[in-house]
């Protein structure tokens, strides 16, 4: 049995299931970030001092963020990021022109990609604990916490869908028929948009964090 629209488009939204649901749940992220970016300008706006007061070895007034997190290791992912985009709209733009080689090697750099940006996280999270610096250490320090643990658990997520698709996942493809390589390259696209969405709130949040 052949669920309906799984590859054709729906008439009456003119996408596919699939498209559909990703652009659904994207809508809930969207509101989810949102919430979590309201707080921190209501954060902002209140506090006296920002990023304020922290230990180091005696406690003294931070005055910009820069003086607390570490920019140019948040330049590198940034930059890591928006390569892993590139790579990811390549390995879908390979499926549609039938290469499934150069499919492998994209979406392999996507995952590599994305696993480097974990590395560089892990790095800039070792540098705050060195210091005793905690999310419960004050608002500035909560609110870096919360935003970019949250955007490193979906880069995790992301990492696990795609290295499924790179990995046991292509079976539906390798099935041969046109339909089933049809199936497959939707999927690929749906992956590449929560991805991309992924790297669009890190576009958001380098900023916000830790320039402003």
């Amino acid at each position: 049995m052949q669920i309906p629209y799984e590859v054709q488009a729906r008439p009456d939204t003119g996408v596919n299931n699939a498209k559909l649901g990703i652009w659904l749940f994207l809508a809930s992220e969207v509101m989810l970030f949102g919430g979590l970016f309201a707080a921190y300008v209501f954060l902002r706006i209140g506090a006296d001092a920002w990023p304020g007061m922290m230990m180091y070895g005696t406690e003294v007034m931070a005055e910009r963020a820069d003086e607390i997190l570490n920019v140019p290791l948040a330049t590198l992912n940034t930059m890591i990021l928006i390569a892993s985009s590139v790579t990811m709209v390549m390995a879908w733009a390979s499926l549609k022109m039938d290469r499934f080689d150069r499919y492998k090697l994209y979406m392999g750099l996507t995952i590599l990609l994305a696993l480097g940006f974990l590395v560089v996280k892990g790095f800039e999270y070792g540098e705050k604990f060195d210091h005793h610096w905690y999310a419960s250490t004050n608002n500035f320090l909560g609110v870096y916490f919360v935003l970019t643990g949250l955007h490193a658990i979906h880069v995790t997520g992301g990492i696990l869908v795609n290295a499924y698709f790179w990995g046991p996942g292509t079976k539906l493809w390798k099935r041969g028929t046109a339909r089933d390589k049809a199936h497959f390259t939707n999927r690929i696209e749906v992956a590449g948009l929560y991805w991309h969405f992924v790297d669009l709130v890190w576009i958001f949040l380098f900023p916000t964090i830790y320039l402003i």
